[in-house]
């Protein structure tokens, strides 16, 4: 996917390249969506995949992307995500996975992104909770 208009990604050359990654970018756009967190659950609030951080990823970033599709935007107009997991040893080793899966929802988009290890999740058997910002037009 290619950047989208109404968002500019920066990127300091003074500090550390960013690889799958943003570190910051600018909103152009009139209208903010802040997407709460999103677990691997299914319509009834069931956590699937309990022992699977990839397929956990997964279907986190598909009830993301169902949340702002119907806002009226687009993967590509997140500018900031947040992942909360609670394993970062585990979601290190996985990182080719996790990317796989990440790029079938994002391609080459990379807005902001911060990794946060966490003791514990709200919903029971989650792995992984992703919450984030976008910019719509």
């Amino acid at each position: 996917m290619a950047q989208h208009p109404h968002l500019k990604l920066v990127n300091p050359e003074s500090l550390m390249p960013p690889i799958g990654f943003a570190h910051a970018c600018v909103a152009r756009g009139s209208r903010i969506v802040f997407l709460a967190g999103q677990v691997s659950s299914d319509k009834e609030g069931n956590i699937l995949h309990r022992n699977d951080l990839v397929k956990q990823f997964d279907l986190a970033l598909e009830n993301m992307r169902i949340c702002i599709e119907e806002a009226g935007g687009t993967m590509d107009q997140i500018t900031k995500l947040t992942y909360y997991v609670i394993n970062v040893a585990d979601y290190l080793a996985k990182r080719k996975e996790l990317g796989v899966v990440y790029r079938k929802y994002f391609g080459r988009h990379f807005p902001a992104m911060t990794l946060v290890g966490v003791t514990g999740l709200y919903n029971d058997g989650a792995l992984i909770e992703i919450d984030g910002f976008a910019v719509l037009e």
